[in-house]
């Protein structure tokens, strides 16, 4: 039995659909959006297509722009000898926040996850090994996530780059800042250790 109108029910399934959000987000948000004038509503919607038509990918790094090279790429200032691999363009924004990397990134939008059927030609790797055999660059860090699907896709990328003679680096792992060493399990607590430097 439905409980709303059909134009209602098939907003609340769109929202559904995105990822994170459950059925009764997705009725919250559907009601926020009916709630709206319809000025407000013309806004939401036209954002959306106009992300859609206009957001791209960057020759280049593959990450997210709104046309052409993105303003990373296209800046001097940046070092082009030293690539960052990321799998999402989300991770970029977690870096730069940072703000101690002056390199230039790649962005695998994704990893190599069997269980979900990603393989290495479903990410940007080609691209990758095309710009690091071009020559100039020097070192590839490797910013995958820690788990077994971003350990997998850095070592089949580090394999695949080794004949270059490019340095290839890992982001180094262990004990958050804040944190507390009796709440770190055994494999934080090993990287930490291997990962140790002078200070």
């Amino acid at each position: 039995m439905e409980y709303f109108p059909a134009a209602l029910e098939k907003l609340v399934e769109q929202f559904a659909r995105l990822p994170g959000i459950g059925g009764k987000s997705a009725q919250r948000l559907a009601f926020h959006v009916l709630s709206l004038s319809e000025e407000d509503a013309k806004e939401f919607a036209d954002a959306i297509l106009d992300a859609k038509r206009t957001v791209t990918c960057c020759p280049i790094c593959r990450n997210l722009t709104d046309g052409g090279v993105c303003s990373i790429c296209a800046s001097n200032k940046r070092d082009a000898s030293v690539i960052c691999v990321v799998a999402d363009p989300r991770d970029v924004v977690a870096i730069e926040r940072a703000r101690e990397f002056s390199g230039r990134y790649h962005v695998l939008h994704g990893v190599i996850s069997p269980m979900n059927h990603v393989g290495p030609d479903d990410l940007e790797i080609k691209p990758l090994v095309e710009r690091v055999s071009r020559g100039g660059v020097e070192e590839v860090i490797m910013a995958t996530n820690p788990d077994t699907e971003g350990e997998a896709t850095a070592m089949y990328i580090a394999r695949l780059l080794r004949p270059f003679g490019v340095r290839v680096t890992r982001l180094a792992y262990g004990i958050p800042v804040g944190g507390h060493l009796e709440f770190a399990d055994d494999a934080t607590l090993m990287r930490a250790l291997e990962g140790r430097r002078d200070i």
